[in-house]
């Protein structure tokens, strides 16, 4: 189990990239348009520099949903390898069966 310190510091990032997402799309747009002037877009990257650093969505790390683990999940189940073998093997997940050949 991952130290709940660093689940509640995920749950905040997660937070903080919904509050910032939309201001930091529009000015997103406007540095990569190509209609914008120098000084628009010069303006625009001195904004998003001084936005949290939490902010970006680049930053959040996927955890399993059981154990808070952040290595080894699997986007599809939202587990880690671990948890998702001990759920396939209680047949928990539907349609995932163990390889065998």
């Amino acid at each position: 189990m991952a130290k709940k310190s660093m689940i509640a510091r995920e749950l905040k990032r997660e937070k903080m990239v919904q509050r910032f997402a939309a201001k930091r799309a529009e000015l997103k747009t406007i540095i990569y348009s190509p209609k914008s002037t120098p000084e628009q877009i010069d303006e625009a990257v001195l904004k998003l520099q001084q936005q949290p650093r939490n902010a970006s969505s680049s930053r959040l790390q996927r955890r399993c949903r059981a154990s808070g683990r952040p290595h080894g999940v699997y986007r599809k189940f939202g587990l880690c390898r671990n948890k998702l073998r001990e759920a396939a093997m209680r047949g928990d997940v539907p349609g995932l069966v163990k390889a065998s050949w």
